[in-house]
């Protein structure tokens, strides 16, 4: 075995090992689900073995690895990386494109968006433009950022009257996408969001009396123009994706959480 080819067996056994250990699996454990022996993954992990190409990815999708990092775990193997990163600029991706654009449009007047990894908004439609009303422009920028633009103190944050409760439904699951991902770029914009100023209190505790709460989920309770607004939002990823750029793509609808924010939406828009 050639000094490259070891170091490439022992990088890619300690990121097994790093993401074994995320995941809360023992070798037993991992080896019984992708029909290996844990002698073999201790071997792989400590690079006393180097892993076959297939075996990378049959490991990798056992441990729920992310795409992104399924073509890392592949290099440090001394494979090629088995999954491309198109551009959505690209005409190849261009039907996929078109299909999101009408979902956005077929979904108004209600608001919706699609983000990546990161949460940069590649696409919205007129319902989220609605909402986003006369907000400073370099929160929106593009991309602009969803998290950025919810949270900031000078973004939606102080119209949104159930502030507390839904900056940690928001910051509990970027802290479940660091954790799954080990993505810096997350990281960070978690630290900065999570650095926002949050009030002392806020309007959660009248939400009930004013009917504005959806007791089957966690509602966004924004005010409008006047107007107090309940949605409730629903993320959709794709199934089996075979390209970095849409394995990291998220829509996000948001639905109206009663009849009042739905004719509302209708007025405004229709």
């Amino acid at each position: 075995m050639t000094t490259a080819t070891r170091e490439n067996t022992s990088e890619v056994g300690r990121l097994l090992r790093d993401w074994r250990q995320r995941r809360r699996v023992s070798q037993l454990e991992l080896a019984l689900r992708a029909d290996s022996s844990a002698r073999h993954i201790s071997f792989v992990e400590t690079g006393r073995s180097r892993p076959s190409e297939e075996f990378v990815l049959r490991l990798a999708d056992h441990l729920d690895v992310p795409m992104r990092e399924r073509n890392a775990l592949l290099l440090a193997a001394g494979y090629a990386p088995r999954y491309p990163q198109t551009s959505l600029d690209d005409p190849a991706l261009g039907p996929l494109r078109e299909g999101l654009e009408r979902l956005l449009r077929g979904y108004e007047p209600y608001p919706a968006l699609i983000v990546d990894a990161t949460y940069d908004v590649v696409a919205a439609n007129r319902g989220l433009t609605l909402l986003m009303g006369s907000l400073p422009e370099h929160l929106l920028a593009p991309p602009f950022n969803a998290m950025r633009l919810t949270l900031h103190p000078e973004g939606l944050a102080p119209r949104i009257r159930n502030l507390r409760a839904w900056r940690g439904h928001l910051l509990h699951q970027m802290e479940r996408q660091v954790a799954l991902s080990r993505s810096e770029p997350l990281r960070r914009l978690y630290d900065e969001v999570a650095a926002f100023p949050v009030p002392d209190e806020d309007d959660a505790a009248l939400l009930d009396d004013e009917g504005a709460v959806a007791h089957f989920a966690l509602p966004l309770v924004i005010e409008h123009d006047g107007h107090v607004l309940s949605f409730v939002s629903s993320i959709s990823t794709f199934n089996t994706p075979m390209d970095v750029t849409v394995a990291e793509l998220a829509v996000e609808t948001l639905l109206p959480a009663d009849p009042a924010t739905a004719k509302y939406l209708r007025s405004a828009l229709g």
